[in-house]
């Protein structure tokens, strides 16, 4: 009997704990793209205009971190980032309110150059299309065009920090600052140029030209333009972030929106609810009070599978939302087998205590080979699958550990407590 004190306090702790874990519900379960709404993004590399000196490989693992960088920076909450083959990357943002900054922060490549304008050349007859070798014709937001020296001076490589900043007539412009290499170079640049234009390009678009009055030795440079806080709040998230090393094309674009996420959420509870109420019925009916103890179970194990998912920090996805409804039926499998062998003892005249023991000790390898099957699966499904796979297979995984807890430990600790207030009663089952 002492043994079941401790397993009851043990059970009533773990009631507790789960239900501080999911309270309140809506806040401590993360909701999936496909229930929450938001966008999915295939990327991928433009290996075409990848360097020379640079894999594939490599090129995409440092994109992750950039884009997994820019994301943090943006504020989106559970995003998911994972390469997809060789050269591609997906990305999931659920709850995204705005679809198309988020995609322009994300695809930008955010190639930040220095390069001095040729004052020298003849603008006119670049445009003409007599363009010196050493030249490139760039163009600012606005059209205007220069003439701009090849050579690049200073990349993004070079930056520190980042950060929105507002001038005196109220126009909000980018402040940077390097590391202690790029302050060195910028401080060379400057001192050797003074008096010439220093062009800021980003992405091949000029943003600024600014004289080089003096040698700039603080390590500090401005980018001006006719910016929104907006265009500058996202223009310091790309340069913060670093730069991709190659260009990324978006080859799937999908919007889902948070209506359709709601329309899933409610076919998903009702199909839930429906299948719930049924079990429970049909277990109070056939089992009479053994089937009202599996119902209970049943609840824990919905219980403890939801505290599990807020612990975790999981997503919920549509599919997982499935692998939920599929753990309710296993829960109800494990009890069905378990008060059969109950029902097989008690024909023979045991009595019930010894018949309760039996069955469960009859049961327990069936139960276990049939749940260990499917959770090897689950596991498999966790390690190979993305996205939606992995959030059926972690739901059903922990599904069917708290199914073989409720079902093995939970109904036989009630069945205990029942037999020892009233050793010699009938079971109604």
């Amino acid at each position: 009997m002492r043994y079941s004190k401790w397993i009851v306090l043990f059970i009533i702790a773990l009631i507790a704990l789960s239900v501080w874990a999911i309270y309140p519900l809506g806040k401590k379960i993360n909701l999936g793209l496909d229930l929450k709404g938001g966008i999915h993004l295939v990327l991928e590399a433009d290996t075409k205009r990848l360097p020379p000196s640079e894999n594939v490989r490599d090129a995409v693992n440092t994109a992750l971190e950039v884009i997994r960088n820019r994301i943090d920076q943006f504020g989106v909450a559970e995003p998911t980032i994972a390469r997809e083959g060789e050269k591609r990357i997906v990305v999931d943002l659920p709850g995204i309110k705005n679809p198309q900054r988020a995609i322009d922060i994300i695809g930008k490549t955010a190639l930040l150059e220095f390069k001095l304008l040729d004052e020298k050349g003849d603008l006119d007859e670049a445009l003409k299309g007599n363009i010196p070798v050493e030249d490139e014709i760039l163009y600012n937001p606005e059209k205007k065009a220069y003439l701009i020296k090849k050579e690049t001076l200073l990349t993004g490589s070079a930056i520190k920090d980042a950060r929105v900043q507002i001038g005196q007539w109220g126009q909000p412009y980018v402040a940077i600052d390097f590391n202690s290499k790029g302050a060195k170079k910028f401080a060379e640049i400057t001192g050797r140029h003074v008096g010439e234009r220093l062009a800021i390009i980003l992405d091949n678009v000029v943003q600024s030209a600014p004289v080089i009055k003096t040698r700039i030795t603080g390590g500090k440079a401005v980018i001006e333009g006719n910016f929104t806080m907006e265009e500058a709040n996202k223009l310091r998230i790309v340069l913060k972030s670093g730069a991709l090393p190659v260009p990324f094309n978006i080859i799937q674009n999908t919007i889902i929106g948070p209506s359709l996420g709601k329309d899933s959420i409610r076919m998903g509870l009702i199909s839930g609810i429906i299948g719930f109420i049924a079990v429970i019925v049909f277990m109070g009916i056939y089992y009479k009070k053994a089937g009202l103890i599996a119902d209970a179970a049943l609840f824990l194990n919905l219980l403890f599978l939801l505290a599990a998912l807020a612990a975790l920090k999981a997503t919920l996805t549509l599919p997982g939302i499935a692998g939920i409804i599929l753990t309710i039926g296993m829960s109800i499998d494990a009890n069905v087998i378990i008060f059969e062998r109950i029902r097989e003892e008690l024909r023979r005249e045991r009595a019930p205590r010894s018949a309760v023991d039996a069955g469960y000790n009859r049961a327990l390898i069936t139960i276990l080979d049939a749940n260990i099957t499917t959770l090897i699966t689950a596991l498999i499904l966790f390690q190979f699958g993305s996205g939606p796979v992995k959030g059926f297979a972690t739901t059903l995984s922990i599904g069917i550990l708290a199914s073989l807890f409720t079902a093995i430990i939970v109904t036989r600790t009630v069945f205990n407590l029942i037999l020892a207030s009233k050793p010699v009663q009938k079971l109604s089952i």
